[in-house]
């Protein structure tokens, strides 16, 4: 989800976002309180997760990875939430699609992970756009330089414009894969993508500018004029998030105002992105 970033790179879209979050008084804490949860994803026996550190110019982040080896490789991001069980759920899903992929979560926040809307705010508030995308980059080479000959990009929400951001300033990203998201003009012009671009959204999903139906369909206009391979889905019936399935995800949606559940649209979505994919990571 998206929230108010300082960042002029996405502002004018997460304020729009923001402002059509329903507020549950009750559940919502201080802004300038927040209660973050600061958590180190499990990397013990029992998860199929490794461990990693990336290091890109003067800094250091950890990643976590899933997959065979020699797989191609896939770079899976985050909601405005963090590294939580959501995105660990989509990253182990994906690793098993098919012949298989192999999958990395880049921690963009830094071990924060939001444990309300509050929280996912405050920690969207101080995230570095910029440095972002050079932490896609740096999980785009780490992956190359690791087994898989290709590798692509793939996210939720925030998560989301960020792949098609990657996808216009990342050129070693070979295929993305974004759901619900599309970044600010000032982040990225989408109409100068490189790689190829397959999207989905949800009919229904009200972020005005963000990922409702009148960016999805701007967001075809620009990919057409970028010349790239591309695929815009639009799930008729589906809000915002219609991926997270989850027991834990479908409540937080539910406490969000977020009730439909479709489980055929997810299926039919997990189809498409493993068959772009694998067109263009697997030849």
């Amino acid at each position: 989800m998206l929230g108010v970033v300082k960042s002029s790179s996405s502002s004018s879209s997460a304020l729009r976002f923001l402002s059509s979050i329903p507020r549950n008084k009750s559940t919502l804490q201080p802004f300038g309180s927040p209660r973050f949860s600061v958590r180190s994803m499990a990397t013990d026996s029992a998860s199929p997760f490794k461990k990693i550190q990336i290091q890109r110019d003067h800094t250091t982040f950890d990643a976590y990875v899933v997959g065979k080896e020699d797989a191609p490789g896939i770079v899976v991001l985050q909601e405005w939430w963090g590294v939580d069980f959501e995105i660990k759920n989509h990253a182990a899903l994906i690793s098993q699609l098919g012949s298989g992929f192999k999958a990395l979560i880049p921690d963009l926040y830094r071990g924060k992970v939001g444990l309300d809307v509050a929280e996912a705010q405050h920690l969207m508030d101080g995230l570095d756009w910029q440095g972002a995308v050079q932490d896609i980059r740096a999980s785009i080479n780490w992956l190359k330089a690791n087994g898989s000959k290709k590798a692509g990009v793939t996210g939720f929400c925030m998560g989301g414009a960020l792949s098609i951001a990657s996808s216009v300033l990342v050129p070693e990203v070979d295929a993305v894969v974004a759901f619900y998201g599309v970044p600010s003009s000032e982040l990225a012009d989408p109409a100068q993508a490189k790689a190829p671009i397959q999207a989905h959204f949800g009919e229904q999903d009200n972020f005005v500018g963000f990922s409702d139906v009148t960016a999805a369909k701007a967001l075809e206009e620009k990919l057409k004029a970028s010349g790239v391979p591309h695929e815009v889905h639009i799930y008729p019936g589906n809000g915002h998030a219609f991926m997270n399935r989850s027991q834990e995800g479908i409540k937080r949606r539910k406490g969000m105002g977020l009730a439909d559940e479709d489980e055929a649209a997810v299926q039919l979505a997990w189809s498409r992105f493993q068959s772009w994919m694998t067109q263009y990571l697997s030849r």
